[in-house]
């Protein structure tokens, strides 16, 4: 039977790739993916053949990586992070769905063996940098729009702040959106301090890795690019210092036994 591996191959160190993950790779004779990913598996892609298709296509991406493992190739679909998280997993499953409806002329996509292999996502990597930041309870917020109603995000950041949970801000700015994280750092403003602790990761975990510690109302838009991680804490996070080591965590609520 024909396989295709869907995966998540971390936020760029090597060494955050899962066993799993390495396997899989190896297994496979096609990878497809945005080529900058693919280029940060280095030594892993030896001998391997790769379908590389720019920022915007992933559609394309996901298409061709069902038709090639149709074709009998052992293909893997590589995203950065977790490919179930704001990647390319859900579509895979959209295309198959609409196969199922008959709204799609790709019948030998069902006799594809899909196997779905998490990643480390760059929440968790940011998290990880910063000490125990993700705690207590946690959500994770798109802010871009292209796909998402911006009524539905803004309900969403409210639901959020109302909530008082930890939040991970994907896709917090690009060229084209320069002005949804002022309003989201405006709206969590209303639900818990200007003092809240604020983690900004760039390039997590590559070499060119730069972590900030800031409060929530020193968060600006113009710090922040399409590869930065935006963590916020909830009204208890606490940013802590030693020297010249620096600390986010949040508390689960041990104070009470301790």
């Amino acid at each position: 039977m024909s396989k295709l591996f869907v995966m998540g191959m971390g936020p760029g160190d090597l060494g955050l790739v899962t066993p799993n993950a390495t396997r899989a790779l190896a297994a496979c004779s096609d990878w497809v993916g945005y080529g900058y990913y693919l280029n940060l598996l280095g030594d892993l892609s030896e001998g391997k053949q790769f379908h590389d298709l720019p920022l915007g296509e992933e559609i394309g991406r996901a298409r061709l990586a069902l038709s090639l493992a149709a074709e009998g190739k052992t293909t893997a679909l590589i995203s950065s992070g977790d490919i179930g998280i704001y990647a390319m997993a859900t579509l895979v499953f959209e295309l198959l769905d609409l196969q199922l409806q008959g709204k799609e002329s790709h019948p030998e996509w069902l006799d594809v063996d899909i196997e779905v292999i998490p990643g480390i996502s760059a929440m968790q990597a940011g998290a990880s940098r910063v000490g125990a930041m993700l705690g207590h309870d946690f959500c994770t917020i798109s802010l871009s729009d292209l796909l998402t109603p911006w009524e539905t995000i803004d309900k969403r950041l409210h639901a959020c702040g109302a909530g008082d949970f930890v939040v991970s801000f994907y896709n917090p700015v690009s060229k084209k959106r320069d002005w949804q994280l002022n309003h989201a750092r405006d709206v969590l403003l209303q639900y818990r301090p200007a003092t809240t602790p604020v983690m900004i990761g760039r390039q997590l975990t590559r070499p060119e890795e730069m972590i900030r510690f800031i409060t929530l109302g020193e968060l600006d838009a113009k710090d922040v690019d399409m590869f930065t991680m935006v963590s916020v804490g909830n009204s208890d996070s606490k940013h802590i210092v030693n020297g010249q080591k620096e600390w986010i965590y949040t508390p689960r609520g041990y104070s009470k036994k301790l």
